[in-house]
């Protein structure tokens, strides 16, 4: 599945990756291949990407919003650090 990370001012990180576990406004929840579609908001909090190769990628986040759809993820954080 394909990730995409954007702040207001640039995109972040773009790839293929096997998961994504992101802080929920009620908790952290992981996406996986063939997640339903799905629209969140999001607290400030650690993103942990998992890519192709098993490689996790971590991302301090202020606040955003996720969207999941076919297995494309588009992730619009506020800030990240």
């Amino acid at each position: 599945m394909k990730i995409e990370i954007i702040t207001p001012d640039t995109k972040v990180y773009e790839g293929e990756i096997r998961s994504v576990r992101v802080p929920g406004r009620k908790g952290s929840f992981q996406v996986l291949k063939d997640h339903a579609p799905i629209i969140s908001t999001l607290e400030a909090g650690l993103v942990r990407v998992v890519d192709e190769e098993n490689k996790t990628i971590s991302f301090e986040i202020e606040s955003g919003v996720i969207e999941v759809k076919a297995n494309k993820i588009i992730l619009l954080a506020e800030s990240v650090k």
